[in-house]
């Protein structure tokens, strides 16, 4: 199984090469209608049932020798060509024993002992099904499909102040676009008009507005639904938020299934053995039976290859799998491969950070207490000044209280300490900001008991003193109770680990009903946390930003990010990208994993036990070439439809 976490660059998406079944028509669906598509069959199927009228039906004495054998070579030309195509172009390429072949030998070996209409049945039977494929693929791609189409290729930028339309892959950063009511935004942008409106649905899902204000970030893919609106660009088109989900969604079907990588080997195996067990089957009977007939024992051995083919299992699987990367884009879950999603069936247990997952992740300053040895608006501001170079959840908290940052106040030498917050030197003096760890660190005394509140707390030392701290509270999210509701009915455990204070972990947790938290922990002690479970031999899926917590994410089986769009490390670091920051869709992606890995294993096991009940039959000689053909197509359309259910569930 390739690598829980890997951030290796993917390879470039292609069916073909990643569903081990290659078929050229099935990529101009899009240009095909569902006629267009049949008609090859509809031409043969109606031919067949002429021939099959003349031979028994019909009373006459012309519709014999060349006469039938060119109908039915008729019957066979529009869907026996393509087949026979795709065979020649896989042995080019080395790939000798493919379901190709085997439909191929299968049909004009019925050709050869004059069993016409059996060989066109086969070949019938096989591109219906090879159709229906088609549309089966095509469906499950829709939901990716309609994410590319949501990033325009043209955008208006203001050149001296005139509108100016160019393609999106000219604009430069610091450029200025202007957006429409209604247009689609190009690039990843600030907004510096003072208000607007955005339609986020092609990002996350939500199709509810979202208002954002001068300065704040706007992304590619967003519609803007008021006035006209203008965005000074920040990063280059290959680099928005909206290119880096694409490419990972188109490349998500590269992360093979340790289920989907065994079938692809088994058939390269498996293959090659049929064929050589068929021909067993011709000539090997001479040996031992007496009254030895080679046109019996062919006809047995054409049965043998139809019902064999591995077209069921190499049809339904990749497509089962395919079906579940896109039931997780169409609900806002970016699954990295079909391999994150058999892990996510498996998953036991869920260890989840609590700012910006299971909490809102936005703070507010509620009480200063600062001792009368330090002025209480200077302080702030000192303290505004050194938080401005961070880019924490609890420094945008600081500057929404103190307001603008004073920019004459001189920082020197500053210093942001993972875990525990912030120093500097200010006027030689030296500023600690951060969590109560942090003072004992640099061995500042205190007399407080920071475990008595149940706040988040931000302790301050200056110039070697303890000079107070700030009450900072976080809010729950709307549906953080449903996500643990949801997981413990799955049978996952939760676990919430955070370098929060202890008291305010406890008291979330509590609310929530998660069994184990654990508060004032450093980054390597959220690792020792999950070896330990790791140790017990369970299966681990770790929640949180995906970057600060880029060794936890490794460690664990799955790592899932929180809010993706709000941090390109993001998007590489995790296996799985929910992209609304609503944590109920964490239970919604496990439950997608196992219904994917339930429907996989469901075609497994319906395939094997048909091919192997009529193999029985053909070998006491009951099934005949249409007992095959169910055991092989009739089987993969069965697989197939059964695969598309994921499409239509609901989570």
């Amino acid at each position: 199984m390739e690598e829980c976490c890997s951030t290796k660059p993917k390879k470039q998406h292609d069916h073909s090469e990643h569903d081990g079944h290659d078929h050229e028509h099935s990529h101009d669906t899009d240009d095909k209608t569902i006629f267009q598509m049949f008609l090859p069959a509809i031409i043969s199927f109606s031919l067949l049932l002429i021939g099959i009228a003349f031979d028994h039906f019909i009373e006459n004495n012309w519709f014999n020798g060349w006469i039938r054998l060119v109908w039915y070579l008729v019957a066979y030309i529009p869907v026996g060509i393509p087949v026979l195509k795709e065979a020649y172009e896989s042995i080019v390429q080395g790939d000798v024993f493919s379901e190709f072949f085997l439909m191929g030998i299968a049909t004009i070996g019925a050709f050869g002992i004059g069993e016409y209409p059996e060989g066109v049945a086969v070949m019938l039977f096989y591109s219906v099904g090879e159709v229906f494929q088609a549309i089966a693929v095509t469906r499950a791609q829709s939901n990716i499909k309609s994410l590319l189409d949501q990033r325009p290729d043209e955008v208006t930028i203001l050149k001296d102040g005139k509108p100016q339309i160019v393609n999106a892959e000219t604009v430069n950063i610091g450029e200025i676009i202007q957006l429409k009511s209604g247009e689609k935004l190009g690039l990843d942008g600030e907004l510096i008009s003072e208000k607007g409106s955005f339609n986020t649905s092609a990002l996350t899902g939500e199709s509810k507005p979202d208002t954002k204000i001068k300065g704040e970030k706007v992304l590619a893919g967003m519609i803007n639904l008021n006035t006209v609106s203008q965005i000074k660009v920040t990063a280059a088109f290959k680099d928005s938020k909206l290119s880096k989900i694409l490419e990972l969604v188109q490349n998500a079907t590269s992360q093979k299934a340790p289920t989907e990588l065994f079938i692809r080997k088994f058939a390269k195996i498996y293959t090659p053995i049929v064929v050589f067990l068929a021909i067993g089957i011709t000539f090997l009977p001479y040996l031992f039976v007496d009254d030895y007939q080679f046109k019996t024992w062919l006809y047995k051995a054409l049965v043998f290859l139809v019902i064999s083919c591995p077209c069921a299992l190499v049809i339904s699987i990749p497509l089962g799998y395919f079906g579940g990367i896109g039931a997780g884009s169409r609900n806002g879950i970016l699954i990295k491969g079909s391999n994150f999603l058999d892990v996510l069936a498996t998953i036991q247990n869920v260890v989840m950070d609590k700012t910006g997952t299971m909490t809102e992740g936005v703070f507010k300053v509620q009480e200063v207490h600062f001792n009368d040895e330090v002025h209480q608006d200077e302080i702030l501001k000192l303290i505004n000044a050194l938080e401005s170079q961070s880019t924490h959840p609890v420094a945008t908290a600081i500057h929404q209280f103190v307001g603008e940052v004073d920019h004459s106040i001189q920082l020197e030498n500053v210093e942001e300490i993972a875990g525990y917050g912030l120093k500097a030197l200010i006027n030689g003096k030296e500023l600690l900001v951060g969590n109560f760890k942090l003072l004992e660190k640099f061995n500042i005394q205190f007399d407080f008991k920071p475990e008595n509140i149940v706040y988040t707390l931000i302790a301050v030392a200056y110039n070697k003193k303890f000079v107070g701290y700030l009450t900072i509270a976080d809010s729950i999210k709307d549906d953080a109770q449903l996500t643990i509701n949801k997981l413990k009915s799955l049978g996952v455990k939760t676990t919430m680990l955070s370098g929060d204070k202890t008291s305010v972990v406890k008291f979330v947790a509590d609310q929530l009903g998660i069994e184990n938290a654990y508060g004032d922990l450093l980054p390597e002690d959220k690792v020792n946390k999950v070896k330990e479970l790791k140790s017990k031999n369970q299966t681990v899926a770790f929640v949180g930003d995906g970057v600060n917590d880029a060794p936890v994410v490794a460690l664990s089986d799955v790592g899932i990010a929180m809010g993706g769009l709000g941090s390109d490390a993001t998007i590489e670091t995790a296996d799985v990208v929910i992209q609304d920051d609503q944590p109920s869709k964490i239970p919604m992606a496990i439950n997608i994993g196992k219904q994917t890995k339930k429907i996989v294993w469901q075609n497994i096991i319906l395939a094997f036990a048909v091919k192997g009940i009529v193999l029985i039959l053909g070998a006491g000689g009951i099934a005949t070439m249409w007992e095959a053909v169910f055991a092989d197509v009739g089987v993969a359309l069965l697989a197939i439809l059964n695969a598309v259910r994921i499409q239509r569930m609901k989570f």
